[in-house]
């Protein structure tokens, strides 16, 4: 780090974080990785609002896994578990009861050491299955997934709509590379949001306790804490847009007035301006329509063998295969 970088004591963001916030707040529009929202308070935000009325994604897929449990089992009885992105760890022990039988290993990955403590606990309570906690990305997790056993079932779960955080050319990129970390007799189950109506979805993202709103503006306070950036919160406004063009909701935060801002790096810092009305673009969250899911697996090498649809919330959950 520069001389004048002010660090945080115990600071989660590496060096290579820092690196693509200041590679992303340079673009047109200015813009910044979805998955530095979720810090220890930003992952609590985002567990409150998993329990707002208006954000029915968890309710809906936690319903589908225990309605559904028993008839993935009987399609691809898993003996291992692969849980990309662990949360709370609530929909995996959802799983788990509905399957029938604990699978003799499970494995978390995820970015945040905070989550995977609470689901490895949580899964150790649930009964015999030996847990592994992998503090990685997804990529890198995969990467270093030991061998299914001979006679053994890989079940990866890629739930909570996290797919909708790529574009769909990267969602289906994604898709190939868990495609490729997998054995023949192994299996995806993948939990996509569809497409619903403009209301729901401007109140899913902008709700009116503004518990989203805090969990977007976090993720500036995190810059401001851990590495010294100068972002003023209070004149910043949270910001949803539907692009129906694209079926993605995307967020933003948009500055009310002209602000100098400085962000610390590895090599010097990023310093810009943002004008009244600029915005820095936060998170995408693509929406799908069932057919789409399908061209999506298969694109990646997936055949789709099984899709159950929570009509109401709008919310589908697809179990595939390799082809």
């Amino acid at each position: 780090m520069t001389p004048g970088t002010r660090l945080a004591p115990g600071r989660t963001l590496t060096d290579r974080d820092i690196e693509e916030i200041h590679y992303y707040l340079a673009q047109t529009p200015r813009q910044l990785p979805s998955r530095l929202l979720y810090d220890a308070l930003g992952s609590t935000l985002f567990e409150a609002i998993c329990l707002l009325p208006w954000y029915r994604i968890t309710r809906a897929e936690k319903a589908l896994l225990a309605r559904h449990g028993a008839a993935i089992a009987r399609r691809t009885p898993p003996t291992e578990l692969v849980e990309l992105g662990c949360g709370n760890g609530q929909k995996l022990v959802t799983l788990l009861r509905a399957l029938g039988w604990p699978p003799a290993d499970v494995h978390l990955i995820d970015v945040s050491r905070e989550a995977l403590d609470r689901t490895t606990q949580m899964v150790a309570a649930e009964g015999p299955s030996r847990v592994h906690a992998v503090h990685a990305s997804y990529e890198e997790g995969l990467m270093h997934l030991p061998s299914t056993p001979d006679g053994g079932c890989r079940l990866v779960l890629f739930l909570g709509s996290n797919i909708g955080n790529f574009d769909p050319p990267a969602g289906a990129a994604f898709l190939h590379l868990v495609r490729r970390a997998l054995g023949p007799s192994d299996a995806l189950l993948l939990g996509v949001d569809l497409v619903k109506p403009h209301d729901d979805l401007m109140l899913a993202y902008d709700d009116p306790l503004g518990v989203t709103a805090a969990f977007n503006k976090n993720l500036l306070q995190r810059l401001n804490s851990e590495i010294g950036a100068t972002f003023d919160l209070d004149e910043f406004e949270h910001l949803v847009h539907w692009n129906a063009g694209a079926s993605r909701i995307e967020m933003h935060l948009v500055s009310r007035r002209r602000q100098d801002v400085r962000v610390p790096g590895v090599t010097g810092p990023l310093a810009f301006t943002l004008e009244p009305g600029e915005s820095i673009w936060t998170e995408s969250s693509y929406k799908y329509e069932p057919d789409a899911v399908r061209t999506l697996v298969e694109s990646a090498g997936f055949d789709l063998r099984a899709r159950w649809i929570d009509d109401e919330a709008r919310f589908l959950l697809a179990l595939c295969e390799g082809r």
